[in-house]
């Protein structure tokens, strides 16, 4: 069984984040760049999969500029097996995602795809559902538990809803987006780091895979949140009662 991991590269979740003079985005210049955290989960799933022995293949895949090698390069080092890596200046948006991972469905021919529920620079959470609809393959997002029957080609998922959990019972081939409490995971060690320069890459293009990236959005204009006002000091519980009341109106 061949599992297929989408890992995307983005601002470190620890850098503070600038827009750029010109609010057209946020600056990425000279900026700190890692992997999704949600990637991770993703590819911490799938590899601990592999290594009960119920899949025999993780194939990281990742799409955007060069730079997105050192990102897979991350990922081969905690222990995927090859990389795929989609290159292309142009910004990519969920739907041009979606496409050109079900272009690569149908070269390397998958059981199970798992990405992150969402990127922390967008914030969609969109890809893996239209990636779905796409494929026509059945879906289990928000997964905080996965668990592979192989004799019933089936996965269960256990989802967290609104309400609590909702449990899902796929049919392979499916895909599976992750949530924060799935995993925990690992670090690259050394050796692995080592190792993983020696692994394949293999490269394509949008037109390779007879895809049209075009944007489908537009983004008009991007702003800092206000900032937020200082608290003020109040010498009773009245006249706090007072401001809650005709100040916030929260009572």
């Amino acid at each position: 069984m061949k599992i297929m991991v989408a890992i995307k590269r983005v601002v470190d979740y620890a850098v503070k984040i600038r827009v750029k003079p010109d609010k057209t985005g946020v600056e990425t210049t000279n900026v700190k760049m890692s992997m999704n955290p949600f990637c991770e989960i993703a590819l911490e799933e799938a590899l601990r999969i592999r290594e009960s022995g119920r899949a025999s293949e993780v194939v990281a895949v990742s799409m955007g500029p060069q730079q997105c090698v050192d990102t897979l390069r991350t990922g081969l080092a905690m222990g995927a097996d090859r990389g795929i890596h989609v290159e292309t200046k142009e910004t990519l948006y969920p739907l041009s995602v979606a496409k050109l991972l079900r272009a690569l469905v149908e070269v390397e021919k998958p059981q199970i795809l798992i990405l992150g529920k969402q990127a922390i620079d967008d914030d969609c959470n969109q890809t893996g559902q239209m990636l779905a609809g796409l494929l026509n393959w059945p879906q289990g997002t928000f997964a905080s538990k996965v668990v592979l029957d192989e004799e019933k080609q089936e996965v269960t998922v256990d989802r967290e809803v609104d309400g609590g959990l909702e449990t899902l019972c796929l049919d392979l081939p499916a895909v599976i987006t992750t949530d924060l409490r799935l995993n925990q995971p690992r670090y690259a060690t050394l050796p692995n780091i080592m190792k993983a320069k020696s692994k394949v890459i293999k490269k394509y293009t949008p037109q390779e895979l007879n895809v049209e990236i075009k944007s489908d959005l537009q983004i008009v204009q991007v702003t800092e949140p206000p900032k937020r006002k200082s608290g003020v000091m109040v010498s009773s519980v009245d006249e706090l009662i007072d401001k809650l009341k005709n100040e916030a109106r929260v009572i």
